[in-house]
């Protein structure tokens, strides 16, 4: 049975925060290098527009990732995320930091991942989402699994989802 916007309603409805990991989430986990060394990375364009759309809602995002890329740092930077964390190993605990800093609950957060290195902080989430292409584990963790995979439009899909849902975030 498909997991609707309604069904999810009770998990959305405090949410004010997105998490997401970048690789294999907003990318496609692809590591490309060019002939010079140069690390490239792809991005979707839907998938920013579907965070430039929470954030017009006023949804807060960040970006939590094991990864240390100035990639991502340029990314975040052109979606107006103002939460860039990378080159981490404990995500856990930068997660827990980070929500203590802003005044924000687990219940007040979502977080999208795709491998175990999310496992732990999407276990504790108010709204945990996995793309299609995700491990099994991270898939059994989640509260909604996305029909499309990482890179390719799955984090629009959640973004879709939250907002089709009709919850804004508190104050709005």
């Amino acid at each position: 049975m498909a997991v609707t916007a309604a069904r999810l309603r009770p998990r959305l409805r405090t949410l004010r925060l997105l998490i997401m990991d970048v690789d294999g989430v907003l990318t496609d986990a692809g590591m490309y290098y060019s002939e010079s060394g140069e690390e490239l990375k792809k991005f979707n364009t839907r998938d920013g527009h579907g965070i430039a759309l929470l954030h017009a809602a006023g949804y807060r995002t960040a970006i939590v990732t094991r990864e240390r890329t100035c990639i991502a740092e340029r990314r975040a930077a052109k979606l107006g995320i103002r939460e860039v964390h990378h080159g981490l190993t404990d995500k856990v605990s930068l997660v827990w930091a980070m929500l203590a800093r802003l005044d924000l609950s687990v219940g007040e957060t979502g977080y999208v991942g795709d491998d175990l290195g999310d496992l732990e902080v999407m276990q504790e989430v108010g709204f945990a989402a996995a793309v299609a292409d995700a491990l099994p584990a991270i898939k059994r963790a989640a509260h909604y699994v996305t029909r499309r995979k990482g890179g390719e439009g799955a984090v629009r899909e959640i973004c879709d989802l939250i907002l089709a849902s009709g919850v804004r975030p508190p104050g709005r």
